[in-house]
């Protein structure tokens, strides 16, 4: 990121270059000031502080100062290097969360905020119409649709998970206009998941893919929230793409809440009421 703004330093005006400079003798600084002081200190009005962040790509400075706080943030020790037979516990440690970190903040800084959003209208459509919303996976991915079912439960939104392929393939036949599914797979070239998707898709279902980008499920399905993180097979490689996975859940689930959240939000209280009634008494 710091390259791209260097190179592009002699097409900029002379008081977009101010900006960038400050940018680059600080970027940890500027990722975190507001406008009014990155005005002050770069001698520019704030109108040129965000007329640069937007020549440069981003959708302003919010959107700039964030990619910029990732950016600078993935520069921690053992990030994408791999657990070695010999480490210590605290080096194992270290590498495994810090893997997990990385492939969080690189999802925060690539990820289409537009098909989040696009895939958040859609279930909470579902909702609101009564229709059917399910959730397939296998492998690890299906304990992420165990898990995605479970966090929408607790918004008051009922749904399907499954793991298994021949229920997931009988479970798309009953689809239809209005329903939902969403399908997660790393790979995005399970047989069983790529069929339900079709299936449900021919059905007139809203089809919705959590997987790696450019693979056969994306395609198949209407709305695609890319999860690109290559996953190593051998002995020690950490577990990286299911914790991503869930993440992208979290997220999904909190668009919908804010979404339905109004509405439910008395039968929310009552179930945790319920919960915690049912928890202490005794």
């Amino acid at each position: 990121m710091l390259d791209r703004i260097t190179a592009s330093l002699p097409s900029l005006a002379p008081a977009e270059q101010r900006v960038a400079r400050l940018v680059l003798a600080d970027p940890r600084v500027f990722a975190h000031l507001p406008v009014r002081e990155l005005a002050v200190r770069a001698h520019v009005s704030k109108p040129t502080v965000v007329r640069f962040c937007r020549s440069m790509g981003y959708d302003g400075l919010a959107d700039f100062k964030l990619k910029l706080a990732g950016s600078v943030s993935e520069g921690v020790p053992f990030i994408h290097r791999s657990v070695d037979s010999d480490d210590k516990t605290s080096d194992v440690m270290v590498k495994v969360v810090d893997n997990a970190v990385a492939a969080f903040l690189q999802y925060r800084n690539a990820a289409s905020t537009a098909a989040i959003e696009q895939a958040a209208q859609a279930i909470a459509a579902t909702w609101q119409t009564g229709k059917r919303i399910e959730f397939y996976g296998a492998g690890n991915s299906g304990i992420v649709a165990l898990d995605a079912q479970h966090k929408f439960f607790r918004l008051g939104v009922t749904s399907l998970a499954t793991s298994d392929g021949h229920m997931q393939v009988m479970s798309a036949t009953l689809l239809g206009p209005g329903d939902c599914v969403v399908i997660i797979s790393n790979s995005g070239r399970t047989r069983d998941l790529m069929d339900a998707a079709d299936i449900a898709r021919k059905n007139g279902a809203t089809t919705i893919a959590i997987t790696a980008s450019g693979s056969p499920l994306a395609s198949a399905c209407q709305i695609h929230l890319a999860a690109d993180h290559p996953e190593g097979y051998d002995r020690y490689s950490p577990m990286v793409s299911r914790l991503l996975h869930l993440l992208i859940i979290d997220v999904l689930a909190t668009c919908v809440a804010l979404r339905i959240g109004p509405a439910l939000q008395p039968a929310l209280e009552q179930m945790k009421n319920n919960l915690r009634a049912k928890r202490y008494t005794g």
